[in-house]
């Protein structure tokens, strides 16, 4: 018990202290991740929403593909773009691998699909709701798509919430495209599992400290911008 309580308070002492190494990890895990979910929402935001909002021949194939897809395993992720940044890949020439910039690739392509099957959902609602005043407007199709992510920007904001979660707290894919070496790939998940396999359970520690606290500002931040718009709504 006295190592367990020794190991939370020298943890504390690292957040404290503002150790480099800390938080060199920390922001190097931030910028990973919101550079992924930008991404991902430019990709997943207009993808979803047309499947939601239009009718086209394969569009039930296409919502079941963007569902299945939220499930991808991120090792699979993770090894699929190893091969195509490899050596011997059709992007080998880049010399992407063992970069930041593979680990926003390999985060990108997990949290694209549940942005665009969250948001298909969500904009499919509201063209439920609207479809007969978009239809008296003559309203185009670019304008609708703008105007159901319009309304629905609050909703979308839940989305990015949950793609932000799934990113910042990836391993498996980050592991095999960014190898884990200090000061270069090292992310907070990455950083806890090998401390924790080395015994340094203070910076472990000290790193999920971090990282859950993260977490619980960005749900707290959407949570009151939500609540925020319901009450301008409402009066």
């Amino acid at each position: 018990m006295d190592g367990f309580w020794g190991s939370v308070g020298q943890a504390a002492g690292l957040i404290l202290a503002w150790d480099a190494d800390l938080i060199e990890i920390i922001g190097l895990s931030l910028r990973v991740t919101l550079s992924a979910l930008a991404l991902a929402c430019l990709i997943g935001l207009p993808l979803g929403a047309a499947v939601g909002a239009f009718r086209f021949p394969g569009r039930v194939a296409a919502t079941v593909a963007l569902n299945a897809l939220m499930g991808l395993p991120p090792v699979v992720v993770g090894l699929l773009v190893y091969l195509v940044l490899s050596a011997s890949g059709p992007l080998g020439v880049l010399g992407l691998l063992y970069t930041p910039a593979a680990m926003i690739a390999a985060q990108t392509v997990l949290v694209a699909p549940i942005v665009a099957a969250l948001t298909r959902q969500a904009v499919e609602e509201l063209d439920r709701e609207y479809a007969e005043q978009f239809a008296s407007l003559g309203v185009g199709r670019l304008g609708r798509l703008r105007a159901l992510l319009w309304d629905a920007r609050y909703a979308l904001l839940t989305v990015a919430l949950a793609g932000f979660g799934r990113a910042v707290a990836e391993v498996g894919a980050v592991m095999i495209v960014g190898g884990n070496i200090d000061h270069a790939t090292r992310v907070m998940t990455t950083a806890i599992a090998l401390e924790t396999s080395k015994g340094n359970l203070e910076l472990a520690l000290a790193l999920g400290a971090v990282l859950i606290a993260i977490a619980v500002a960005v749900t707290g931040a959407v949570m009151t911008l939500r609540a925020s718009a319901v009450r301008m709504a409402y009066g």
